[in-house]
């Protein structure tokens, strides 16, 4: 079998201890990104990038933003459609008071404060957890929205209330605004997924990691052997609500171009992107990849089939199509509840094992 490791000798910790042991899966690795990079730009049309790749990408960001909280401290959370919101509407006062500004710096920024704002919000965690901490970071979810739609400077007193992201460009190329090119804003979202997934997995293999997944074990058992409590969870809400701010920037300025917060960031977008989680499995990074794109390609596929192939009413679609989903959720909840992460690993392990699988 080709899935192996006899013959792949590790002669250094480093080398030990790298994220893709098995020489199979690097290449694989590689083969992706040379193919995200130097392959699809080139070949997909404004369908593909605007329906199921750039979404894809953005949750893919406020996916691993809620499992770094989530799974991987512990720490359960239903706001991170408000955190989102932040992170779209300081990218869109970044935008309109510093016209100079370059896209890289906006979204950046929003990250920043959204970890800002997040911190803020973390800080019952301190005394709270479970069911109450849901229902405290329930509460920053309707506060953060009621905030934006009811505080005209965010929205630049528009009459509307409405925000539309202006032009920028990068390198000379449009990221967003109407002359934004499908294949720009993709390349610009993946090389930040890139970035981003290769920090957050070594951060979750590194100390801070550690410290965070002691706490979400046993909290006590973690104090008791040094972890301290205090910032080992404020480090996990201030890391998670900078993903998850990159993606609200993201989701307004690449994807949306204009958004209304009750609608683009309202609690259905923090029961999404807790979905997404759920089902590509909770403290895996690449589960939060294998989730988001569960959550955006099935109802895509969905629509197509009921409404295209079957002629189905729009709104009988769309019922059938929660119906759908919610009851995949409910059978990975019941037959494996740490999602198609956990099943892509023990396939893996079988295969490597073959033909003697456990």
């Amino acid at each position: 079998m080709f899935y192996r490791e006899a013959g792949d000798f590790k002669t250094s910790y480093t080398a030990d201890n790298q994220t893709f042991p098995i020489a199979f899966d690097r290449y694989g690795y590689f083969l992706v990104l040379l193919v995200g990079l130097g392959v699809v730009p080139f070949i997909i049309n404004d369908y593909w990038a605007n329906s199921i790749l750039i979404p894809f990408l953005i949750y893919a960001i406020a996916a691993i933003g809620l499992n770094i909280l989530t799974g991987y401290c512990g720490q359960v959370s239903l706001g991170t459609g408000g955190f989102m919101a932040v992170g779209a509407y300081t990218s869109y006062k970044l935008m309109t008071a510093f016209p100079w500004m370059d896209m890289v710096t906006i979204t950046l920024l929003s990250g920043v404060m959204t970890a800002m704002v997040g911190l803020a919000f973390g800080l019952p965690s301190l005394r709270i957890k479970g069911f109450y901490l849901a229902v405290a970071t329930l509460a920053a979810q309707f506060f953060l929205v009621w905030m934006f739609n009811k505080v005209p400077w965010f929205y630049n007193y528009s009459a509307s209330g409405q925000i539309s992201a202006p032009e920028r460009t990068l390198f000379g190329y449009a990221v967003t605004g109407p002359n934004a090119e499908s294949w720009v804003k993709y390349v610009f979202c993946f090389i930040l997924v890139f970035v981003l997934a290769w920090a957050a997995r070594n951060l979750t293999r590194g100390s801070i990691g550690r410290q965070w997944m002691a706490i979400r074990d046993m909290d006590i058992a973690a104090e008791i052997i040094g972890v301290n409590p205090m910032r080992a969870k404020l480090t996990a809400f201030a890391v998670s609500s900078f993903y998850v701010g990159i993606a609200g920037a993201l989701l307004f300025t690449v994807y949306l171009g204009a958004v209304e917060v009750g609608e683009a960031y309202g609690i259905l977008k923090s029961f999404l992107v807790l979905f997404m989680i759920i089902i590509g499995g909770l403290g895996s990074i690449f589960g939060s990849f294998i989730g988001a794109a569960f959550m955006v390609i099935l109802p895509v596929v969905l629509r197509n089939v009921m409404s295209d192939g079957l002629g189905w009413d729009t709104a009988l679609a769309t019922h059938f199509e929660f119906a759908i989903v919610g009851a995949l959720i409910m059978f990975f909840l019941i037959v494996e509840p740490h999602g198609l992460a956990r099943l892509w690993s023990l396939a893996k392990e079988k295969l490597r094992r073959w033909p003697f699988p456990y």
